[in-house]
Parts: structure tokens; sequence; C-alpha cells
């Protein structure tokens, strides 16, 4: 893991893992995606470590200019060996976790596709020159249990769950089209467990009885997965702790 490009670098999760990268790699070269770079860590900011580059998951395709960038600071024929989608949407001013059917609306729901799913896609479509060399690629979306439709048994949060699970299968599909083209290649769902973050943060008296960790703690915990992740878990869903997860 040493050119890596993340995506949702400003959030919680995104910002703990490139901060553990850059602590435990000092010599890695990290390019960081986000809407607002200007709202990544302080301590990212200052590292001088990272490239941030402004990019919106809700756009229907990757700026010219982005790609431009990040040639300039890895080029296409050097290519990237970890690509980690960690871009999230539960909540937001006029957005919130469905509880009810008459809670749903198309407009949450295509948002919240934009950013936990269609990103994902138009992203790994635009990276493709950077993954065909001939060295290991790990491509790891950081998705959810709650979009397990196997486990699901609770119902509502309607727009989150069903935009992980088309994150999932965003995984599963490219699990089978990259190795013909990018071979060897592992791309993997993560669940990352819950977290301690805005994205959590109006949930917190519910999940009292949940084991929360720290950004670092799941950081720490999503990076021993994806380099411990081989071809052979290529199309997997894979909890924090590296137990396999159902569809």
């Amino acid at each position: 893991m040493n050119r890596i490009v993340i995506a949702g670098v400003s959030g919680a999760i995104g910002g703990a893992m490139a901060e553990a990268i850059l602590d435990q790699s000092p010599d890695s070269r990290v390019v960081g995606l986000c809407r607002n770079p200007d709202r990544a860590a302080e301590r990212l900011q200052a590292s001088g470590k990272i490239r941030f580059l402004t990019w919106n998951a809700e756009e229907d395709e990757v700026p010219a200019d982005v790609l431009s960038e990040l040639e300039a600071v890895m080029p296409a024929n050097e290519g990237i060996d970890t690509f980690i989608y960690a871009a999230g949407l539960l909540h937001s001013e006029d957005l919130f976790p469905e509880k009810r059917l008459e809670d749903v609306s198309a407009s949450a729901m295509a948002r919240a596709f934009a950013v936990n799913a269609t990103g994902f896609a138009v992203l790994a479509q635009a990276l493709l020159p950077w993954l065909q060399h001939r060295e290991f690629k790990r491509i790891a979306a950081i998705s959810a249990k709650v979009g397990s439709i196997s486990d699901n048994r609770l119902g509502g949060w309607y727009a989150y769950r069903s935009s992980k699970a088309a994150l999932n299968m965003l995984v599963r599909t490219l699990s089978v089209e990259l190795p013909r083209r990018c071979k060897p290649v592992a791309c993997v769902a993560l669940h990352p467990g819950t977290t301690e973050s805005a994205l959590s943060a109006p949930f917190r008296q519910s999940l009292a009885q949940l084991q929360v960790h720290k950004p670092g703690e799941t950081a720490s915990n999503l990076l021993r997965v994806i380099r411990n992740v081989t071809a052979e878990d290529n199309g997997r869903f894979l909890s924090w702790d590296g137990t396999e997860l159902l569809w």
C-alpha cells in the first residue's frame, strides 16, 4: 500500500484511515478526494503528505482537471495499488433515516444512492487506467452491515439500506469484471463497525448498547483487513474484524 487514493477523506473514517496510513508508512503517496478539502482534519492538512483533490460524489463524472491533477501526482502508467471508497451519507439538514414508508422521498433516495453507491462506480470507472498495471491491487468500498439484505430484520432506513445494498452489488459485479482486465486484484466491501462520527452522532443514545469505536480504532481495524486481503478474497463482504458477512 504505497500509492493510495481515498475518496471521502474529509469524513471521520476516511480521514482516520489517511492519518493511519501516513503514520504507519510515511513514504506512501496518498491522494484524498472530497467535496471540500477545507473540512479535512487539520492534522492531515498540516502534514503536507497528502494531496487533496476536490471531488463531488453527486456529479455524473469525474472532472478532467481532477484526473489531470491525479496524473501529476500518480502517473497512470505507475498506477495505484489501493483505492478506498469511504464517502457516505446517512443524514443531512434535509435528509434523515426513514422510520416508515410514508417518510420515503425520491430526492432523498437519489442523493443517498449518488453518494453511497453511484459515486463509487463513477470513480472506479475513471480510475481504470490506474488499475491496469501488473501489481496486486486492493479496492475497498466502505459499506455497512445494514446494507445486507439477509441481515435486515428491523426495516426502516430505506435510502441508506438500499444505497449500501447497491454499493455491495457494485463491488460484487466489479469483482467479476476486474480480474479479466486488472489482474491481480481484489475488490471487497467492508463493514466498519459502529464508529463515533458526525454520521452516527444523532443516534448516540440508541447506540449505547453497541460496541462503538473511535475513528482511529476503526481505521486500524479496516487497514488490517485490507492489508490481509488476497486475490482469493475478491468479491467478499467483510466485517471490521475480518469475518465474512452475508450479502
